[in-house]
């Protein structure tokens, strides 16, 4: 019989309980947690032996979600679960960044954990449950670890924040973010939002707080009911590393004055070259001994550390010379690829993105096929590519877990703003290529992406821009600390947060917060986000003043869509017998055309004369003839009192041949041929619908019309 040890914790409006001591017993940990309808067994195992001492943390996520686990079988030829989705990846990106600081690295072994949805009720988000399980398996598992962590989704819906809404909820939200933390405080945010004010933000990372400790508490009662005692921790030999105190003397203000040399590249040859003139000064201490290379290099890591930390902290001077609120210079230029729908180039000191969009069909939306309910179609995408030329390497041209993440934060950020497919059918696509990289490429393909997207005429309700922020703390409660606006690639490392904040003028639409420190304050979060606004406004302004609103129409060089609506009655006009009319549309414009048994009709054109065309052919359908109007016809037949000419396609009338010329007309060949293309004015329909038209009344009204212009030209 199985020892199965069970906790549980309320959620939402619900229970979410963990179980352990039945399922895949022979990992370092497993749990199986599940919460009403939707199930996830995680597991935890790690490496026999510990590899050499290394400096980060060997730990993999691989969350999975199973087609069986909501009834479903997988779509395609090959009816297994295949390669990981772009979900997956991004739920096992959530999973990994609030634990990943949370293991040792003197630990020295490879850790992988493997959440799996097992059941799904198409009601409850599953991610949230594998976060919690992935966590609990490691806290009650041999393995070291300085946690347990909790995540929670937050909503905010008619005003009231809800914690765990359903997927049928999330929708409706004005904000959507996921929400993680250790007992001590919060580790990390992202989510996206419509507009939301950094207010409700706040309010809503406070209403998690609770509820993540509950569940830490419950991972912390489960593992005194049945947590495993905690492998070794590598043992490092102490060391005499006396020696070290003489080589610092001497290269702290060697690195001191190469840590704050203007430029990325400049930088970076100054302080190798700072290292070298160390190690070529103390050659003979270093070789002394084995290991001493090591010992040096990681001195040089940590003077660099605390130097540019101490900088900013007591003279407010970072790296590159600004002060803590200043953004680097900022270019815009649009329009610079001539044969793409639109472009951006967008330069924020030794960061840039270019950002393509291109328009397509509604055949070129991307199907999403997972458990969470029906086959779903999105008619939106943002990909991120980050090539090793953008830092100055050489390495392969792959897209991995971070550009995937990357992007995802950035259409996050755009979603708010782009029109419904209801008011702009157009399938839109946006890619941003980072040329070149230095500190939050994320945030430069979300304005980079927004310029882009009004380039192309996509009508955008509102610019948006994003700014990353960082921290700098020191003291047991962070008594001094200082929030840093736009950050590099080096305040990053060495930074104790890293979050990025992207929005429009009004509100905050995506974000994603990373705190490496054990909690931060309300009055640290508050002012983070208040210092993003204001570096966020500056961004908007400078993009504003290269585009400030959406072209007024599509680029010429985009398909043309048209979408109309056409009675009912008039629907099988259209389409012809067999579908005939509407073949013969097509081939004649080129365009395709789709009409649904609502009568909305959907034209793609390759371009704007094709659409139209195909909309022209459509509307001579289904037109009812107007007196007075004239009309465009060819001569079909002639007979001795007239010619029966069609105006519509399946409409003819009758120009009596008195109606030829204010002259007498013996035969109307003299004026008419048959297949000849000519204007007539419909005189009248009489009682039986029968279509009277005049040949010479059209000549008469357009000389009439050429005459009016031409004296109106002669005015202006």
């Amino acid at each position: 019989m199985f020892e199965v040890k069970k906790v549980s914790v309320p959620l939402g409006d619900g229970e979410l309980v963990f179980e352990t001591g039945k399922i895949a017993k022979q990992a370092n940990g497993a749990v199986y947690a599940h919460y009403k309808g939707s199930a996830v067994i995680a597991t935890v195992c790690c490496g026999e032996e510990p590899s050499e001492p290394i400096d980060y943390v060997p730990v993999s996520v691989e969350y999975n979600e199973k087609y069986y686990a909501a009834g479903k079988i997988p779509g395609g030829f090959l009816k297994r679960e295949g390669k990981p989705k772009d979900k997956e990846i991004l739920v096992s990106r959530l999973i990994d960044r609030p634990m990943r600081p949370l293991f040792y690295k003197e630990f020295g072994r490879e850790i992988q954990i493997v959440p799996t949805v097992v059941s799904s009720d198409m009601i409850n988000t599953p991610d949230i449950i594998a976060i919690n399980a992935a966590s609990c398996a490691v806290t009650i598992s041999d393995i070291p670890f300085n946690g347990p962590i909790a995540a929670v989704r937050v909503a905010l819906i008619n005003g009231e924040y809800v914690i765990n809404p359903t997927f049928q909820q999330i929708p409706t939200a004005e904000l959507d973010i996921v929400v993680a933390g250790t007992h001590d405080g919060i580790t990390m945010v992202e989510g996206g939002a419509k507009e939301v004010s950094e207010e409700q933000m706040l309010g809503a990372i406070a209403a998690a707080q609770p509820v993540i400790t509950k569940i830490c508490e419950a991972q912390s009662q489960m593992r005194e009911l049945c947590g495993k005692e905690k492998l070794p921790l590598m043992q490092i030999e102490e060391k005499d590393t006396s020696y070290l105190k003489e080589i610092e003397e001497y290269a702290y203000p060697l690195i001191k004055e190469a840590s704050f040399v203007k430029g990325k590249a400049n930088r970076y040859a100054a302080l190798e070259e700072a290292h070298k003139n160390v190690k070529e000064k103390f050659a003979d201490v270093i070789s002394a001994e084995e290991g001493r290379d090591g010992e040096v290099s990681k001195l040089f890591e940590d003077m660099e550390y605390n130097i540019l930390r101490h900088s900013i902290l007591y003279d407010g001077i970072r790296t590159d010379g600004r002060k803590v609120t200043e953004i680097r210079p900022i270019t815009c230029e649009v329009g610079l690829l001539p044969s793409t729908h639109g472009s951006a180039l967008f330069t924020r000191g030794e960061t840039q993105s270019l950002a393509v969009t291109t328009l397509g069909t509604v055949q070129d939306e991307q199907l999403f096929d997972n458990i969470d309910g029906e086959k779903t179609y999105s008619n939106f995408m943002l990909h991120y590519n980050f090539p090793p030329y953008s830092v100055g390497e050489c390495g392969r041209l792959t897209t991995g877990r971070r550009e995937i993440g990357h992007g995802h934060l950035a259409q996050r950020a755009l979603e708010a703003v782009v029109p419904k497919k209801d008011k702009f059918p157009y399938t839109i696509r946006v890619v941003s290529e980072i040329m070149e990289s230095n500190g939050s490429s994320s945030m430069a393909s979300v304005c980079g992406g927004c310029l882009s997207l009004m380039d192309a005429g996509v009508p955008i309700t509102k610019p948006v821009a994003g700014i990353a922020m960082g921290l700098i703390t020191e003291g047991a409660n962070y008594e001094k600390y200082v929030v840093l606006s736009d950050i590099l690639g080096e305040e990053d490392h060495l930074g104790d947060m890293d979050f990025k904040v992207a929005g429009t003028k009004d509100g905050i639409t995506a974000f994603q917060m990373d705190i490496k420190i054990a909690g931060v304050t309300p009055e640290i979060m508050s002012k983070a986000l208040n210092q993003a606004k204001e570096g966020r406004m500056h961004i908007l302004s400078i993009m504003q003043d290269t585009l400030a609103r959406p072209r007024e129409d599509v680029s010429e060089l985009a398909p043309k869509i048209i979408s109309f609506h056409v009675e009912d009655d008039k629907i099988g006009a259209v389409i012809g017998t067999g579908g005939k009319t509407i073949k013969a549309i097509i081939a004649q414009s080129g365009a395709e055309v789709n009409i649904n048994d609502d009568g909305e009709v959907m034209i793609y054109g390759r371009n704007n004369a094709s659409a139209q065309e195909a909309k022209k052919l459509i509307m001579a359908i289904i037109e009812e003839p107007e007196v007075g109007k004239i009309y465009h016809g060819t001569v079909k037949r002639i007979v001795d009192f007239g010619a029966f000419i069609e105006i519509l396609p399946g409409k003819e009338g009758l120009c009596h041949i008195s109606k030829l010329s204010k002259k007498r007309v013996k035969n109307v060949e003299d004026v008419l041929k048959q297949g000849q293309e000519v204007d007539v004015k419909l005189i009248d329909i009489d009682r039986m619908g029968r279509l009277n038209l005049s040949y010479i009344d059209a000549l008469i009204d357009n000389d009439k019309e050429e005459k009016e212009e031409t004296k109106e030209e002669g005015n202006n």
